[in-house]
């Protein structure tokens, strides 16, 4: 019997060739939201590397939705175009399966990059943030517009549109960015969410955008096309959005048409504490798929193959997707594979790359 890792999953409609995902991560190298020659490289490697699935980054669903002015987005024909050659190349190349991961930041919008500070951005390259309530990030950040019930609708009718485009440019499935801090996440926390109207106070009232987002996705697609999202099942910090308010979100999304969770945690708040270690976020997937009788997909510090095997074993997840083992070794499926005893498709010409492998039966495609 094979491994698990290396075995195909149905995400709906979709075949994806084994459970490797590359998890969405944010690179800053696009320009007025379009995707850059960089964005060509950064996935298409991952394409020859024998990943299962591969998730663009966080892309904003209107301008002022990117994290900062070097956020790629998707509500124009230019970045349509541009996303669209990048999954060809994905598609031409590879067995490969290729997402995107589609956003609005909220209150954590209009910053700087890294390597910069990550502060808010200055001067022109600044923009007015928005959030459920007038609450900053951080006390020293500026304060975000209250959304209005048309604020709401926009954003809901962006995240719309974008799907169409996405689907349009030959993305194999979307997710919904409503993890780490960013605009649905806000709404969902009551540290961030303040309101008194429909979309604020107890647990379904916070829910309510998040679902709203997801259905209008759902019904921008096609039927057979797969819709997952990205959740922080905790803040991490007391009072805030925990784990049983994830299991109650993921049950209603289940019931209205998610194909998956992508678990996370964190990101919402800085007071946040939270306990890292190999897999530590683990067993709020586990949780999530149990409870919410949903597929789940595990993230967090998993480094090694036969790791990543051991917490699909215990059926504590479906996927496992990997961020910054893949910008470090985006090669990580080939050594995986190896620990596991398991063939792996690699591209022809890089068949021979590797000594190790040249008297292993790994199959190649030209």
């Amino acid at each position: 019997m094979g491994s698990r890792l290396f075995s195909p999953i149905d995400i709906r409609g979709l075949t994806v060739p084994n459970r490797i995902v590359v998890a969405p991560m944010c690179q800053y190298r696009a320009h007025d939201g379009v995707p850059s020659a960089w964005h060509m490289v950064h996935l298409g490697q991952f394409a020859l590397g024998g990943v299962g699935l591969i998730i663009a980054e966080a892309t904003g669903v209107v301008p002022e939705g990117r994290i900062t002015p070097g956020c790629p987005g998707l509500w124009s024909d230019e970045q349509e175009e541009a996303f669209a050659r990048i999954v060809d190349f994905v598609h031409a190349e590879s067995p490969a399966k290729i997402g995107i991961q589609l956003a609005h930041a909220g209150r954590k919008a209009s910053t700087l990059p890294p390597w910069q500070g990550s502060g808010p951005a200055q001067g022109d390259e600044a923009w007015q943030t928005v959030g459920p309530s007038a609450l900053p990030y951080l006390e020293t950040w500026p304060t975000p517009v209250a959304m209005d019930q048309a604020a709401i609708d926009t954003v809901v009718a962006a995240f719309a549109d974008s799907a169409r485009r996405a689907v349009r440019a030959g993305f194999d499935l979307i997710e919904i960015h409503a993890a780490h801090g960013y605009l649905l996440h806000q709404f969902l926390s009551p540290l961030s969410n303040q309101r008194t109207d429909a979309y604020g106070g107890a647990l379904e009232g916070r829910m309510r955008l998040t679902l709203e987002v997801f259905r209008a996705v759902r019904d921008a697609v096609p039927a057979d096309y797969p819709v997952i999202l990205r959740l922080s099942a905790t803040d991490w910090v007391e009072g805030g959005w925990h784990a049983d308010e994830a299991v109650a979100l993921s049950s209603a999304l289940r019931e209205a048409g998610c194909d998956m969770i992508d678990v996370s945690s964190g990101g919402l708040d800085h007071r946040q504490k939270i306990v890292t270690g190999p897999g530590y976020q683990v067993g709020f997937s586990g949780k999530i798929r149990a409870e919410s009788q949903i597929p789940t997909m595990a993230v967090g510090q998993i480094t090694e193959g036969t790791q990543a095997e051991t917490i699909l074993a215990a059926e504590q997840a479906d996927m496992i997707a990997i961020a910054r083992g893949m910008l470090w070794d985006p090669h990580w499926p080939w050594r995986a594979a190896l620990a596991l005893g398991e063939q792996i498709v690699l591209p022809a010409p890089y068949a021979r790359s590797n000594p190790a492998l040249r008297n292993t039966p790994f199959i190649t495609r030209k």
